[in-house]
Order: structure tokens, then C-alpha cells, then sequence
């Protein structure tokens, strides 16, 4: 099983995952995808990144579908949504050429299927936090709320709501629904 979540920046795609992992359950974890590669090889992310960049982050959105990791389960934190949404944000700038866009896109509908339960942030009541690494540019981060609306919107209504699914609310309000879809698909976790 693959649980993802998705969402704009500073939506509390981490702190969920975190509040997973902190419950000790045996399942494979990836905190970070465009973070480790800023890190790595020093590229640019966010509103500066660029056609390799975004390349990088979608063959690491590739990777965290078909890797074997020790447990059935996988929870991560970003997912190949978030790979087209930034591409898409980037190309609308003028940012990345269209092959890149191209390819993002045919990645994400490539993927989408293979996520058992993909949980986008709402991003109300939360606050855009400023950690060194993110970007703290409100318009940016509205101009990519609307692109996560789009592509979600289309997700929803292809997959008649199969594997997407909003969490809004508080942390407790959001992981408590968290927990219930999760069961439905034969997970049975306690948070």
C-alpha cells in the first residue's frame, strides 16, 4: 500500500506523516523528495527551480512508487501531484520548456493509479511557516493552491474519488479522518 500526502507549501503534509511515524508503525517513510535534492546537488526549488530540477523530482517520484523497502506499507510525503503541479506553476512562468511539463505529466498519469490513498492538504488554518527551505511567497503559494485545485478537481472526478481525498481541519480532525479512510482500505492504525 501507498499512502502519499500532497499539497501546497506549509500545509502540514509533514506533520501528518510525523504523527505516523511517531506511533512506531513498521512502514517504509519518505520525508523528502525536493528538499533532499536542493541538498544534494544544490539545485534550485520551489518559485527558482528549473527543466533539471523538476526532472530530478519527478524520477524521485518514479523511484518512491517502485522501491522495495523493508514493509508493505509506504507513507510519503509528497507525491507525483505535487512533481506536475510545480512543473506546471514553473512552465506558466516561463521557467521550464514544455518537454518538461510534457514529461511531468505523462509521469503523473503514469503514477496516480499506483497511490492506494493520495491525502491533499487544505491549507486554510494553516499558517505559512518560514523553515529556510520553503518559500514564504504568498502568491506563490495561492497560484499553487489553484493548481492543486485544478489537477485534484480532474483527479476526483476521474477516479470518482477512489484514492484522493481532502483533509481540512485541525491535526486531530485531519488525522481522525486520516484514520478512517485508511481502514476502509484494510489499514488499521491507531493516532
Amino acid at each position: 500500500m501507498i499512502i502519499s500526502f500532497t499539497g501546497a507549501q506549509s500545509t502540514g503534509k509533514t506533520t501528518l506523516l510525523n504523527l505516523i511515524r511517531d506511533k512506531n508503525y513498521e512502514f517504509n517513510y519518505v520525508d523528502e523528495v525536493t528538499r533532499r535534492i536542493k541538498r544534494e546537488y544544490n539545485l534550485p526549488i520551489n518559485e527558482s527551480g528549473g527543466d533539471i530540477t523538476q526532472s530530478m523530482i519527478m524520477a524521485d517520484h518514479i523511484a518512491n512508487v517502485y522501491r522495495k523497502g523493508d514493509h508493505d506499507v509506504t507513507v510519503l510525503d509528497r507525491c507525483a501531484v505535487d512533481g506536475v503541479v510545480y512543473t506546471q506553476w514553473l512552465y506558466n512562468n516561463e521557467q521550464v520548456k514544455k518537454a518538461t511539463l510534457d514529461h511531468a505529466k505523462l509521469m503523473f498519469q503514469m503514477l496516480v493509479d499506483k497511490y492506494d490513498a493520495i491525502f491533499i492538504t487544505c491549507p486554510v488554518d494553516v499558517e505559512l511557516e518560514d523553515d529556510g527551505e520553503r518559500s514564504t511567497n504568498v502568491k506563490f503559494r495561492e497560484d499553487i493552491q489553484s493548481l492543486f485545485d485544478m489537477y485534484i478537481g480532474h483527479l476526483m472526478v476521474d477516479n470518482m474519488d477512489k484514492n484522493v481525498f481532502v483533509v481540512a481541519g485541525t491535526v486531530e480532525e485531519r488525522m481522525n479522518y486520516i484514520q478512517k479512510v485508511l481502514a476502509k482500505k484494510g489499514l488499521d492504525i491507531k493516532i
